[in-house]
């Protein structure tokens, strides 16, 4: 434990979890291993283990403290209070639709054009898409389906699987 510690202290202090949280993460990692030492088979494998767990717990710990709301009992609204959220949805919200216009252009024009009059309100036709863009009817399926194969692998996208709940 005493050539470990400092390890799993940096893990912590890097979480930046106050004190009291960095401690209950400590004694909970200490005890993970004391559970699983019998499962380690490797020793050099101790580490990445401790490291692994370490940061694990952190997360867990920042994820239950993201569902506690403090409340002041005193106060006139008392245990029952319930604060209103929206600034903080409206801001993922926002920063979402941000992140998929920087995905669309990033996107061939013809393949862009095509999603966008796909989501387009009202909805327009296939017949008028194809009248539009000058494709084949029976081509807007498939391309459609590349597009949004394309879509998924553009790197702003996978900033905004990140940024939603």
């Amino acid at each position: 434990m005493d050539r470990f510690l400092p390890l799993v202290d940096a893990i912590i202090r890097g979480h930046r979890l106050n004190e009291a949280d960095g401690d209950d993460v400590s004694q909970t990692v200490w005890l993970r291993l004391v559970e699983h030492l019998g499962d380690l088979r490797e020793p050099a494998a101790l580490p990445g283990w401790l490291r692994t767990t370490t940061r694990n717990e952190c997360l867990r710990l920042l994820a239950a403290r993201g569902r506690i709301r403090p409340v002041d009992p005193q106060d006139a609204t008392g245990l029952d209070a319930v604060v209103d959220d929206s600034a903080g949805t409206d801001l993922l919200a926002a920063e979402s639709r941000q992140l998929l216009r920087e995905a669309l252009a990033e996107l061939p024009e013809a393949r862009r054009a095509l999603l966008l009059l796909l989501l387009a309100d009202p909805p327009v036709g296939y017949e008028e898409i194809s009248r539009r863009l000058g494709i084949p009817i029976g081509s807007i399926g498939p391309t459609r389906a590349r597009a949004l194969d394309q879509l998924r692998r553009v790197p702003a996208l996978r900033r905004l699987v990140e940024v939603t709940p």
